[in-house]
């Protein structure tokens, strides 16, 4: 029997993830992806795939699934404890499954998202040159839409080794306390100076509203400055004339709730952006569970570009002590 993966029970939402599908956002198509991309990475490497090889992404419960044939796998990311045959295996390490063994998962402990990686990866079409599940557009991953019960997920077929273990110093920590990361801008001169503090002095808490599209926080209301709104942009203080939107930026409808846009967020509309996540920090916006305290932490541009190099020399760091 081809090497394969059936679904006994598919979870709250699981979808197959790789490194997204850049390109396409001037045509409406969001990046995709997987939403942790430290984690993913993690994952794949542990199995001896490519970081950006196609896994499954596991949100908050996770699924019962069937394995037709012997594979290597690993899970990263949320502490989301995985079992095999009941008996519980390590995160965070790779180890093997043998054909006929059911993997399963137990209670959600810490962060929301988990990366189950297989070696050979999932084999799904590519769409757009991702095989990235865009469920907005029913595009990409398993006919582009999360996992169902009976569905058989094909695997590529490559080989992995078991004990392969990240160092702890390299594992994503989860923690219902966190900092994220913002550029301010581009419309952040719609704030009066004190809705501005209000927005970097509040400690925010995700609300339920927090999925692939969008994470949306409750805590304060933002003080706008006072308008005659222009032709177009709506009487409501946070609108704005169209504008397209960057993977990460902050819109405050209202001036209450900001919501962070993530990759699959549409890329355009009219609400105010008053700030935008680094990019290495949407994988901390991406384990925030509902509930999660978060404060944004203003940085400027030099600032976020020390943070892309800081994710960057962790990524190399965990290669080499996968490779």
């Amino acid at each position: 029997m081809t090497a394969a993966i059936e679904v006994r029970k598919p979870g709250l939402s699981t979808t197959v993830q790789d490194g997204g599908r850049p390109g396409y956002y001037h045509l409406g198509i969001p990046p995709s992806g997987g939403l942790d991309q430290y984690s993913l990475a993690a994952a794949n490497l542990l199995v001896g795939n490519d970081a950006g090889a196609a896994a499954l992404e596991i949100v908050y419960m996770g699924p019962e699934l069937l394995f037709t044939a012997p594979a290597t796998v690993a899970v990263a990311g949320a502490t989301m404890q995985p079992r095999v045959n009941g008996e519980d295996r390590p995160l965070w390490e790779s180890f093997d499954v043998a054909e006929g063994d059911v993997l399963d998962f137990g209670y959600l402990a810490g962060g929301a998202r988990a990366y189950l990686a297989v070696s050979g990866g999932v084999d799904v079409p590519e769409v757009l040159g991702s095989r990235s599940t865009y469920g907005l557009g029913a595009l990409g991953g398993f006919s582009g839409r999360p996992l169902a019960e009976g569905d058989v997920l094909a695997l590529g077929g490559g080989t992995g080794r078991a004990g392969l273990v990240v160092p702890e110093e390299l594992r994503r920590s989860m923690s219902k306390d966190v900092e994220v990361r913002v550029v301010m801008g581009l419309y952040d001169h719609r704030l009066t100076d004190k809705g501005r503090a209000t927005f970097l002095d509040t400690t925010w808490t995700l609300t339920p509203v927090a999925d692939r599209i969008g994470f949306r926080y409750t805590g304060a209301e933002l003080e706008t400055v006072d308008r005659e709104p222009p032709f177009g942009a709506g009487q409501d203080p946070s609108n704005i004339v169209d504008a397209p939107y960057p993977i990460g930026s902050i819109q405050v409808p209202g001036g209450v709730e900001p919501i962070v846009l993530h990759r699959d967020a549409v890329s355009g509309g009219g609400y105010m952006m008053v700030a935008t996540v680094v990019s290495c920090d949407l994988d901390v916006v991406a384990q925030s569970a509902p509930r999660t305290r978060t404060r944004f932490v203003e940085v400027d541009l030099d600032g976020a570009l020390a943070a892309r190099a800081e994710q960057r020399d962790r990524a190399r760091r965990l290669r080499e002590a996968l490779g």
